[in-house]
């Protein structure tokens, strides 16, 4: 059986990649999961190049993990939050923005602070997905989703995690973090670059 392994240790982003891979006939571990070791200077200017960094990263380690580099497919995401009256901030440093150990609670109040007075049809904003995949041939792809919204005028709902809480859908009048994960899967940026992705395992024969 094939594995696929994810390079993240988010555990709420491996629930949603483990519910939306589920149908496929392989495992899906994270990083952890599979024993690799694998440190990444995401220096990447894209989410794409950056993507791309860590899957290469992660895909080199495979030989010394234990996993059969001839059965094992690396996927690793760069994926962030894009406000257009901030000029795309915190883009690829979505993740770093204020620091990697400020909570995300934190984090969320700078935004919606740095938006005041700003009106309702200036903040739009999108979340976007990069996922890259290295294949066991070596061969290598990266696919992108995106979802368009408005940031909101304070945090709302308990579901997701980052910047979900703040994330407005005018036209379901909720946040990423007010919806079920099936419902937010079917929408988010991260299922629409898993789907892709599969879909592209698929039609190379892979899986």
């Amino acid at each position: 059986m094939k594995t696929i392994v994810f390079a993240t240790g988010n555990s709420g982003k491996m629930r949603e990649i483990r519910e939306i891979l589920k149908d496929l006939p392989c495992r899906v571990l994270s990083i952890k999961e599979a024993g690799i070791r694998a440190d990444a200077d995401e220096n990447g200017a894209t989410f794409a190049e950056n993507a791309m960094i860590k899957a290469k990263a992660a895909a080199a380690a495979v030989p010394g993990s234990g996993l059969d580099p001839k059965e094992t497919i690396v996927l690793a995401d760069d994926s962030g939050l894009e406000i257009d009256a901030l000029g795309k901030e915190p883009g690829v440093r979505s993740a770093r923005y204020m620091g990697r150990d400020t909570s995300y609670h934190v984090k969320n109040a700078e935004l919606i602070r740095r938006l005041e007075g700003v009106p309702a049809d200036r903040r739009t904003a999108r979340f976007v997905c990069e996922i890259a995949a290295v294949l066991p041939d070596g061969d290598s792809f990266t696919v992108r989703g995106a979802i368009e919204g408005k940031i909101g005028y304070e945090e709302r709902g308990e579901n997701g995690f980052g910047y979900d809480p703040i994330f407005y859908l005018p036209d379901m009048s909720r946040t990423t973090a007010e919806l079920p994960m099936d419902e937010k899967n079917k929408i988010s940026h991260r299922g629409a670059a898993l789907r892709a992705v599969r879909k592209e395992l698929m039609k190379r024969g892979i899986l």
